[in-house]
């Protein structure tokens, strides 16, 4: 092979390792974003430790959230392993009793994408604690890990928003800014619009293309989950006899 037509390769898709390390400078973004928010709303904002409402009911993460968690797990199995077995014993109680009725891979924990798999999702386990959260403290033992969606809500984020709207598009009229119906229960329409927080979709999004680039995207091998499944450990090894 020439070494013009060795240069016009395609790079090779990013490891999940890559994926993870860039996904961490994501978190910090979002994680500045939400500190900012916080200030600009100040005691409207009623988000503190210990408040779990937001902690009951399933609801989809996608493949980055996924891998985050998952990575998160295996290395508090190392280092907090009492910790991590706790966690994973919640996350299999759980799925004992859910999974059942789990509208999608119930082994890989792949949602379906059917319009019904998509109506029977909105029923699903909507009473049942998240098994990341400790009933005892009422903290989440995955807060560092935790997926997008924890992390954004709270404060006023644009709903339907896409990476276009981001990079300064104007916002199309059914837009509409989404808080958490314990907050901003006193505030008027435009001190919710000043403490709106920036959420960075379209790096998200290019980390995502990475891992579908990594592991193309096939029937029931990647796709959206809940947490139950990314929180539950291998079987540990037989003792030697």
């Amino acid at each position: 092979m020439s070494p013009e037509s060795s240069s016009q390769r395609s790079p090779a898709p990013a490891s999940p390792f890559v994926v993870l390390q860039q996904d961490a400078h994501l978190v910090q973004i979002v994680n500045a974003a939400l500190t900012d928010a916080t200030r600009r709303a100040g005691p409207h904002l009623a988000c503190r430790p210990g408040c779990t409402q937001c902690c009951y009911g399933a609801f989809a993460i996608n493949p980055l959230d996924a891998l985050r968690l998952r990575a998160a797990m295996q290395q508090m199995a190392v280092n907090q392993p009492e910790q991590a077995a706790s966690i994973a014993e919640r996350a299999n109680r759980y799925l004992a009793e859910f999974s059942p009725s789990f509208p999608g891979n119930q082994q890989t924990g792949i949602l379906g994408t059917s319009d019904e798999d998509q109506e029977a999702f909105e029923d699903f386990a909507n009473q049942a604690p998240c098994p990341a959260l400790n009933p005892e403290s009422g903290l989440c033992e995955m807060y560092d890990a935790r997926p997008m969606t924890c992390r954004v809500f709270g404060p006023p984020v644009r709903m339907n928003s896409t990476p276009e709207a981001e990079a300064g598009s104007e916002p199309a009229e059914d837009e509409g800014l989404a808080v958490c119906e314990l907050c901003f229960t006193e505030a008027s329409p435009e001190e919710i619009a000043d403490a709106e927080m920036t959420v960075p979709y379209a790096e998200e999004q290019r980390l995502l293309d990475q891992l579908q680039q990594i592991q193309p995207v096939e029937r029931d091998t990647i796709g959206d989950t809940i947490i139950a499944y990314c929180l539950t450990l291998p079987p540990a090894p037989p003792e030697p006899s």
